[in-house]
């Protein structure tokens, strides 16, 4: 199979053999795909392929192969790259990694694949990025058939009650509960759910909507941790102590 000019992003890229790369992709009509990109100093238009293949950068990639690891063949900016700096940057990375873990290969997502390319927009130009993360993250889950309904107990297939609170069950959904029956930080009121599913997902309500997604999102990672989460954390950390260190 040949593929030519194909709009991708890369996602994740790693030394494979001499000065080779193994390229995780995310492409418009391919899906998830895996490339190897032999001699990645050579030239290309623009500059190095080395150069060219950037995270958040829109491309157009051709390559060919049967296998399951095909070759990139030729790869050039489709448009300027987004920049994300500093906390941001963690948030793109932790769109890639997502991607990563849940899209199975060769499943393309057109709709998926625009929303990404929109979302990396809106992070750079985003006063506050918990809404825009949230709201990609239902639009995975969404698209991969992992949606859920934040207005409808899941157990009783009532309504979800204002006043009432609501815990998440893997497998099966949002269940009322009553306070007490579980700790703290697993159940979410009624009225922020209500609010989530009208589409307010930052303000009083970005922590609840965070708890939530990050729950279900942890179901469908089958326990495994993300790493660009432990990554932000000791980033977290370092930028304190230097705020010490300068305070001090």
């Amino acid at each position: 199979m040949r593929v030519n000019l194909q709009p991708a992003y890369l996602l994740h890229a790693r030394p494979y053999r001499d000065s080779s790369q193994l390229l995780e992709m995310f492409t418009a009509e391919h899906g998830r795909i895996s490339l190897v990109g032999r001699g990645v100093h050579r030239r290309a238009r623009g500059g190095s392929l080395r150069a060219t293949l950037q995270p958040f950068r829109p491309l157009l990639i051709s390559f060919t192969g049967r296998s399951e690891l095909q070759t990139l063949t030729a790869a050039e900016s489709a448009a300027p790259g987004v920049r994300l700096g500093g906390e941001r940057l963690f948030s793109g990375l932790y769109l890639n990694e997502l991607l990563l873990r849940l899209l199975h290969r060769h499943d393309p997502h057109p709709t998926l694949f625009a929303g990404y390319g929109e979302t990396l927009q809106q992070l750079a130009a985003a006063a506050q990025s918990e809404g825009v993360l949230r709201q990609f993250e239902l639009q995975l889950l969404e698209e991969l058939g992992y949606g859920f309904d934040p207005t409808a107990d899941a157990h009783s297939g009532e309504s979800v009650r204002d006043g009432g609170w609501y815990r998440y069950s893997e497998g099966l959904g949002l269940v009322q509960c009553q306070p007490g029956s579980s700790a703290p930080g697993s159940l979410f009121p009624g009225a922020d759910l209500l609010a989530i599913s009208r589409g307010e997902l930052g303000g009083p309500v970005s922590l609840t909507a965070k708890r939530l997604l990050r729950a279900v999102i942890a179901e469908h990672l089958g326990g495994r941790p993300l790493h660009t989460r432990e990554l932000f954390r000791q980033y977290r950390q370092g930028s304190d102590n230097q705020g010490d260190e300068v305070n001090s």
